[in-house]
């Protein structure tokens, strides 16, 4: 009987788990890869060999790691999404600007996922990396893109992901999100505050190209005590509006 459901392949799902447990380890033996995914030495040692002869990752001793190949498609990936040297350019411009953490960032399968970041003079740190996925409903640069969407792809997304509660302030209540997204689009920047990391405020904003879907969003985060009302609509919206126009403009004709 035909079905919609596409055909997976359980080889490729393994070599998958094979290339998370080496991107979480940095590097470690046929043992200890073979521990943390569930399969047998004897498994691991086929996938890994092949990923070898394929450059794919790099034998060290009785060691593996990733190549760095993968940068080689980390960057294809980013150009797929904006004219990234550009992107690399404003969001350092932004942090040397303001002494705080800048992102952007882009939707993928209802995550937001950071692209590209840069810490002023000033910045905390954050645990926030290149890659890293994050909620959309409780981020800066989540409710800056969620704001631009169509209402269907919004439910769409609320439905698949629910409203992950991340600290004591975030909006878990979807009527409440609506409203605030409502507010986001009217205003022009989103806030995130303390929703996402406990004493972290952030204003987003989305980034767009006429006649395409929101290409991605930027982000300013800082403590709380720093990034007031007053700073946040005084200083900083007219900072981040430069930067997204930047980018819009230069997305828009590359």
């Amino acid at each position: 009987m035909p079905t919609d459901t596409p055909r997976k392949i359980a080889t490729v799902k393994k070599t998958g788990r094979i290339i998370e447990a080496l991107q979480k380890r940095g590097s470690a033996g046929i043992t200890e890869i073979a521990d943390d995914v569930g399969f047998s030495k004897s498994t691991v040692h086929g996938h890994l060999a092949t990923l070898h002869e394929d450059g794919m990752v790099v034998k060290e001793g009785h060691k593996y790691r990733l190549s760095l190949r993968f940068l080689d498609i980390a960057e294809s990936v980013k150009r797929t999404v904006a004219k990234h040297d550009i992107v690399r350019e404003q969001v350092r411009e932004l942090a040397d600007a303001t002494g705080e953490v800048v992102h952007f960032g882009a939707k993928e399968e209802g995550r937001v996922v950071y692209i590209e970041k840069s810490r002023g003079d000033s910045a905390v740190q954050t645990k926030s990396r290149i890659g890293g996925r994050m909620p959309m409903h409780s981020t800066g640069l989540g409710k800056a893109m969620l704001a631009e969407l169509p209402a269907a792809d919004v439910e769409r997304i609320v439905a698949e992901h629910g409203l992950e509660q991340r600290t004591e302030h975030t909006i878990t209540d979807v009527e409440e999100l609506y409203a605030e997204l409502e507010e986001t689009a009217e205003r022009g920047y989103s806030i995130d505050d303390e929703e996402n990391i406990p004493g972290i405020r952030c204003i987003g904003m989305a980034v767009s190209v006429p006649e395409t879907e929101v290409i991605g969003a930027l982000s300013i985060s800082g403590p709380s005590q720093r990034m007031t009302d007053e700073r946040i609509e005084d200083e900083l919206q007219p900072k981040l509006a430069q930067a997204a126009n930047v980018i819009e403009v230069n997305s828009l004709y590359s």
